[in-house]
């Protein structure tokens, strides 16, 4: 078994860190860091739904994604100066809102609207499977507003959501890939699963030859084993 570009094994994460309360005027807040990736996630509450949801009771998630401009090794020009979202924008943050939206029953919100934001301030591979871990501890601490405020009668259950990315790498299955690893991959799976064990979503491509059936399943096996102990870092940060 080669040692990865990071010097990690196959089957270790990143040094990953969930800090709570990381802004001041947000109703949840969390700085998320896997290694050198670091994601600022707020969670903000808004009294109503889009216009589809009005007058049916059902509250709403949704969720915008971005990167600072020097987040990565060269200046990238703000989406807002160029007048739209790209393409890969667009499909992280669809993909954070549907991965948050299936955390709680949206009825049990009422008509609020949680908007979650993801900041990119660094990026070294993986900020979407970042952003969603990590927003999900901020949308917990944005529920707990909501019913501290009398918005809700009680804190729904949750279901915690936690994502990780995985790759064949030199033709080796390996967890968490940073930059390096990802840029260089024969293979990128992101996996999003919830607490109790479901998928939610798992987005693979082959850069390079087709992977197995027997690549995939070694490939889940690793992500399945990254999110367990990601859930375990959410709840220990919860518990802070």
């Amino acid at each position: 078994m080669s040692k990865r570009p990071s010097g990690r094994d196959a089957n270790q994460m990143r040094p990953v860190t969930l800090t709570r309360g990381y802004t001041k005027h947000a109703e949840g807040s969390v700085l998320v860091e896997f290694g050198d990736t670091k994601v600022i996630c707020t969670a903000s509450v808004e009294a109503g739904v889009p216009r589809f949801l009005r007058g049916s009771g059902q509250g709403w998630i949704t969720a915008e994604y971005g990167m600072l401009p020097r987040a990565t090794g060269e200046r990238m020009q703000r989406e807002a100066s160029k007048g739209k979202q790209g393409g890969r924008t667009l499909e992280i943050q669809r993909l954070i809102g549907r991965s948050l939206r299936a955390a709680v029953d949206l009825r049990s919100i009422g008509e609020n609207t949680i908007h979650i934001d993801c900041d990119v301030i660094q990026a070294d591979g993986g900020t979407r499977t970042a952003s969603i871990t990590g927003a999900c501890v901020a949308l917990v601490d944005a529920l707990g507003v909501l019913k501290k405020r009398g918005s809700i009668k009680k804190i729904p259950a949750v279901q915690m959501i936690a994502a990780v990315s995985v790759g064949i790498h030199k033709g080796e299955p390996v967890l968490d890939l940073d930059y390096l690893e990802d840029s260089a991959a024969d293979t990128d799976l992101n996996v999003v699963m919830t607490d109790k064990g479901g998928f939610i979503e798992v987005q693979g491509t082959a850069e390079a030859a087709p992977f197995s059936g027997d690549e995939l399943n070694a490939m889940l096996a690793l992500a399945r084993q990254g999110i367990e102990q990601l859930f375990a870092m959410q709840t220990a940060a919860l518990q802070d």
